[in-house]
């Protein structure tokens, strides 16, 4: 089975994905959406990285540190082993302020013996558009591109950088380290500062971890999707992002390859209601707070998709210098897909504007400023659910009626009929729960399909789709309802291949899928257990699992026959689903009433 064998470190303003050989293979500077300056992902040859050559009798392995997003790669040999600990500083200052500067540590342990290494150092500024230079100090190495001597990055270490430019044989007989900035450093990095660095993150993460919620099953691999969702999460806005990657094929060899380093409404509603679930309040807080931010104000059209910093314009464009990963091409950066007409989205929206009434309100003013926000999101969902879209798959060909888009009509109204209630808005909330019930009565009408005995993808069609499973999540449609059974089962059988599902196996504007989206396989977990199959829901819960990469990892596709993954990674919404699923498993553990002393 081969994987995105890949780590991921961050600081909640950029992150870097490690090779399971300890080569940095992706790292973007300063932040998520910046361009790459480790780009080996993309292009072998030309994308740049930066590694450790060591002997063919090494043996190396990789884990987490516990309860931490500090990644461990340990290089073994008989004439000795060595630790490479990979972190990016973040930790609290004051009540509310962070310590996230856009750096990459490597604290290099020696464990025992004399191991050998080499250290390849390679970096291709600027998603690799140009060469580059280095220029040598007492403190630092400063790299430079050529075409732009303002963009830089800045290489700091204990070993002598003419070894390590001239990848000279480096004999550990202590503790080093490199540190890789975005910044000149105001302040002397030695292995004391580099310690100090290190034991500071590690307490911030595992304070963080301790304050999640502990279940009775599955806590480790629920523990881990949280720690990869808080690392993908963007600190000075509050945005999480749908991938720390771009261009990263669904199928290898083919052109689905997107830049997923951007926040989806879709994925938020989810979000902070997982967050809220697993204790971690402040981070949902945060969430919302974006959220609100970006809704200006009451005449604003509404988006599918931001930048991690409320961009409403994501102009999409190819690299055609880089070959792609595992030559799939394009390579593309930015995102086409945000001006792109999904009448789901507002259901997604509006839910999780229905939480922050739920669990966060603000002052008045700010609850008075919500409540225009949601008569406008009403008002066009009332003009335009009658209207052809794109769906949830964002399918880039002709639009066309989505029974999913319909409904999540239907649960923006839902919500907001339930927001109109708390506000005591009762006028509000009969006619907004009028409109519902059409929606609601329109959608049994021309979604479900007697021929098929089931719902179908859209109201012209008699095709299934994996997104009809979430009619029950969002409470369109009660678990119990046969056709809900009925639904849940044609889609096993239609969309379900070698344990996997479809999305949907029916012509798109690319062609036929051919790799499975892992999140569709967790809503099938789901669907299964809430319809009384609790048992074949586990077994499939369990196998589903065992396809993530060596560290738990899952990105967003999986390929049918072998089971590697495939697309951006890691996905935020495939570890999302991981833990929603998860808690059907098992219970919150419950601090005993007396606790010895």
């Amino acid at each position: 089975m081969e994987h995105l064998n890949y780590g991921a470190v961050g600081n909640c303003r950029t992150a870097a994905l490690i090779s399971d050989k300890g080569s940095i293979d992706w790292f973007c500077f300063p932040d998520f959406d910046s361009p790459s300056v480790f780009g080996k992902l993309l292009d072998e040859k030309k994308g740049g990285n930066m590694s450790f050559i060591v002997g063919n009798d090494y043996r190396i392995s990789q884990r987490y540190l516990e309860h931490t997003n500090i990644l461990s790669t340990l290089f073994e040999a008989t004439e000795g082993a060595f630790e490479v600990i990979d972190f990016m500083p973040r930790y609290k200052l004051l009540d509310y302020d962070y310590y996230l500067p856009p750096e990459l540590y490597r604290l290099i342990r020696l464990k025992r013996g004399t191991p050998r290494f080499r250290v390849n150092y390679n970096p291709a500024l600027n998603y690799a558009r140009g060469e580059v230079g280095h220029k040598t100090g007492p403190e630092y190495v400063k790299t430079y591109a050529k075409a732009n001597e303002r963009d830089t990055i800045y290489l700091y270490s204990g070993i002598p950088y003419d070894v390590i430019f001239n990848q000279q044989e480096v004999l550990l007989q202590r503790d080093e380290f490199l540190l890789v900035s975005y910044n000149q450093k105001l302040i002397p990095i030695d292995m004391n500062r580099v310690n100090l660095e290190f034991q500071r993150t590690r307490l911030y993460w595992m304070n963080w971890t301790n304050r999640s919620k502990k279940y009775t099953a599955f806590n480790e691999q629920i523990e881990r999707s949280m720690l990869v969702l808080k690392l993908m999460s963007y600190q000075r806005s509050g945005a999480v992002l749908a991938a720390l990657t771009t261009s990263l094929p669904e199928s290898i060899g083919e052109v689905r390859n997107w830049d997923y380093r951007f926040c989806w409404l879709r994925d938020a509603s989810m979000s902070i209601e997982t967050l809220v679930k697993v204790g971690h309040r402040g981070a949902a807080e945060r969430f919302i707070a974006f959220i609100t931010g970006i809704l200006h104000s009451k005449y604003d059209r509404f988006q599918i998709m931001y930048g991690i910093r409320g961009e409403r314009v994501l102009t999409e464009y190819d690299l055609p210098h880089l070959a792609g990963y595992k030559n799939s091409k394009p390579v593309r950066v930015g995102n086409d897909a945000y001006h792109q007409m999904q009448n789901d989205s507002f259901g997604y929206l509006m839910d999780v504007i229905y939480q922050y009434y739920l669990y966060f309100p603000g002052t008045l003013d700010e609850i008075e400023d919500m409540f225009e926000v949601v008569k406008n999101i009403v008002r066009t969902v009332m003009e335009d659910w009658r209207k052809p879209d794109k769906g949830i798959w964002e399918i880039r060909g002709d639009e066309k009626h989505f029974v999913l888009s319909k409904v999540m009509c239907w649960v923006a109204l839902d919500r907001a009929e339930k927001i109109a209630v708390m506000l005591q808005k009762g006028g509000y909330a009969d006619k907004w729960r009028c409109e519902a019930e059409l929606i609601k009565t329109d959608v049994f009408m021309q979604g479900w399909k007697e021929e098929i005995q089931s719902f179908s993808q859209t109201y012209c069609n008699t095709e299934l789709d994996s997104s009809l499973l979430l009619m029950e999540v969002y409470g369109f449609i009660d678990a119990t309802d046969p056709r809900y059974k009925q639904t849940v089962d044609a889609i096993y059988r239609k969309l379900m291949y070698k344990g996997l599902m479809f999305r949907y196996n029916n012509v798109d504007d690319f062609g036929i899928p051919s790799s499975a989206f892992t999140i569709c396989t967790f809503w099938m977990v789901r669907a299964l257990y809430v319809t009384g199959r609790q048992a074949e829901a586990l077994t499939l819960f369990e196998t589903l699992l065992s396809y993530s990469n060596h560290l738990g990892l899952f990105s967003e596709d999986l390929d049918f026959d072998t089971k590697s993954q495939l697309g951006n990674f890691p996905q935020a919404y495939s570890h999302l689903a991981l833990i929603n699923t998860a808690m059907l498993f098992g219970e919150e553990k419950r601090l005993s009433k007396f606790i010895r002393p």
